[in-house]
């Protein structure tokens, strides 16, 4: 699982290229291996016109030539410039469908990496910076682009033809084959080495890379508290650090990269330079034609500019082995909250709620968060919970959600365990509206109506009419047509909660969570959505979390949360008359609103 860490905190990596995260990719090569075996075949064909060129330069060097046959030598040279052409239609049609391939083999795993990130708990995202986890949906993915676009098929292009010209070289003189292979130990120990030290600079790169990313997030979404405490030049100093960390780690890995294609190139013209010198001194018992000479040239270069090939693809590898194990580090965070072999669907429910003797904490040898919590709700009824922050309202109804388990105990809504019903069809039929409403950018309409796919534009404003949301909405500039920004960064913070009010309640829950959900409302506004609300939670069973004791006044039953336990529970005129915990709230509230209104006054 990746680290729990901010921008300034280095992840940390594996030493070795992982092996099994290789054949994790090419699982997500199995659905297009018939288009790849079309490639290989050209591939293929390709490696025979390779090795074919330099032995018919051969035979016009040694027979045709010296014995003028000019009407062999037009033949030979058609046929070379035929394999010419042949040759470069095929390398056009290998890149063009082995990029298709690549393109289709990132979009199945960008799918994979956004659908299992969207499966992941609540706690996944309040543990990590959201920049860490974006940086490999995109940039990560994105820099195994020409990797598995053209480095897969090019791997088996590259060894074909390394063999197919071995075998030909051997045939026509194993001697001097024996000779031009003299300085390949010295490319293997090359290569062995640099692969070291470039694996660790990637590394870095890596984390530096992830933590600029990191930053630059979480400097966008405090852009207004930046500009509020004028802390443009802290921020600025700071992206400075971050960037130049990235730049510095960026040059390193550079330098490392590019001296494994000098080195390996410096071998191959010492490799040829030394062929041309076997071939005319009869350097080692070699005894060969000119034209043989000039093929082992030629033979030499298609022999080596696949080790160069397979060389670069090595360094791709061990570039994007470190981009691969973040990703598939990602893939391999288990959902905390998943369903149970066998789970069933959750029957359309009446709203009656049990919380039995409910014990919840976050790690298990952790302490309780929620302390043998045990409560009964019919349906219909509305519940209220107040107390302190960090009391554990707010988890009370994250379990019912089943945003997370219990420890020990359970929770039934009417009858069935939460855990033991599948979570589409649990949530499903509960609405949920948080504190931080989200609105995404596109219009009012489409905002709303994502509560419910299906709803008509009737239904629409049925919902915002019922919250007091339809009278600002219509003198947007284009009414519910109106494009609102990401985040509704152009609507006020109780129109965003009006919006999203309107949304949960499209939905038609039978169980109904309000988390501080009226906490960014106005007075007047909080009125009239009271009066809207009072018939929609008529016969729905509703919790409702407020500090604002107004709000809930009229809730069946009053819970008073303190260290994870119910201390206090009733009506509002009960809580009042036994003048305990709630009691004091309630004064010391309306004792502040007393003091407001004197001071206005």
């Amino acid at each position: 699982m990746a680290q729990r860490n901010t921008f300034r905190e280095d992840e940390e990596l594996e030493e070795q290229i992982n092996v099994h995260d290789l054949l994790r990719v090419a699982r997500y090569l199995k659905p297009y291996l018939g288009r790849v075996l079309r490639v290989a075949l050209v591939v293929v064909l390709m490696s025979v016109i390779a090795v074919t060129v330099p032995y018919l330069t051969k035979v016009m060097i040694d027979e045709t030539i010296p014995h003028r046959d000019l009407r062999q030598l037009g033949v030979l040279v058609g046929i070379l410039a035929a394999l010419i052409v042949l040759f470069e239609c095929g390398m056009r049609y290998r890149t063009l469908e082995i990029t298709r391939v690549g393109q289709l083999m990132l979009k199945d795993m960008r799918r994979d990496l956004f659908t299992h990130v969207q499966s992941l708990p609540f706690s996944y995202f309040d543990s990590r910076p959201h920049g860490k986890i974006l940086i490999r949906i995109v940039n990560y993915v994105n820099t195994l682009s020409d990797t598995l676009s053209s480095g897969v098929i090019n791997v088996i292009a590259d060894v074909f033809t390394f063999l197919i010209t071995l075998v030909v070289m051997f045939a026509i003189d194993w001697r001097m084959t024996l000779w031009s292979l003299v300085l390949f130990p010295l490319l293997l120990l090359w290569v062995r080495v640099l692969q070291t030290f470039q694996r660790r600079a990637y590394q870095k790169l890596s984390n530096k890379q992830s933590n600029l990313n990191a930053y630059i997030h979480e400097s966008i979404a405090g852009v207004k508290t930046t500009q509020t405490f004028a802390q443009e030049r802290a921020q600025f100093r700071t992206f400075q650090e971050q960037q130049n960390d990235v730049r510095t780690a960026w040059m390193k890995a550079v330098h490392i990269q590019f001296l494994m294609w000098p080195g390996v190139q410096t071998i191959a013209t010492m490799t040829i330079a030394f062929i041309y010198y076997a071939g005319i001194m009869g350097f080692g018992g070699v005894s060969v034609s000119t034209g043989v000479l000039i093929a082992f040239v030629g033979y030499a270069n298609n022999f080596w500019n696949p080790v160069i090939d397979l060389g670069n693809f090595y360094n791709q590898l061990i570039t994007c082995s470190a981009y691969l194990e973040r990703i598939f580090e990602t893939l391999d965070v288990r959902p905390e909250i998943t369903d149970r072999p066998g789970a069933a669907e959750l029957p359309p429910i009446k709203g009656k709620v049990d919380f039995n003797d409910v014990v919840f904490r976050y790690e298990p040898d952790g302490r309780n968060i929620l302390n043998l919590v045990d409560f009964h709700i019919e349906p219909g009824e509305t519940v209220a919970l107040v107390g302190p922050t960090g009391a554990g309202k707010t988890t009370i109804v994250s379990l019912l959600s089943r945003f997370y388990d219990v420890s020990e105990g359970s929770v039934t809504i009417d009858g069935h365990d939460v855990r033991d019903v599948t979570l589409d069809s649990l949530r499903r039929q509960m609405g949920v509206m948080l504190q931080d409403t989200f609105i995404f950018s596109g219009t009012v309409r489409e905002n709303i109506r994502y509560g419910k796919l299906d709803a008509t534009d009737e239904e629409i404003e049925a919902a915002a009419k019922a919250v007091r949301a339809h009278e600002f909405i219509m003198e947007l500039p284009d009414g519910y047509d109106s494009v609102v920004e990401e985040r509704g960064s152009t609507l006020s913070a109780g129109q965003r909660q009006l919006i999203s009010f309107a949304r949960v309640l499209l939905a038609d829950p039978r169980v109904l969570v309000l988390d501080e959900a009226t906490s960014s409302i106005d007075t007047r506004t909080e009125e009239a959505l009271q009066d809207g609300l009072r018939h929609l939670l008529k016969n729905r069973t509703s919790f409702i979390i407020a500090h604002r004791l107004s709000t809930i006044e009229n809730a069946h039953e009053i819970f008073y949360i303190d260290h994870g336990q119910i201390v206090e529970h009733g009506s509002h005129e009960e809580l009042l008359r036994q003048r305990g915990a709630y009691y004091r709230l309630y004064e010391s509230q309306y004792a502040m609103i007393r003091a407001h209104t004197g001071a206005v006054d």
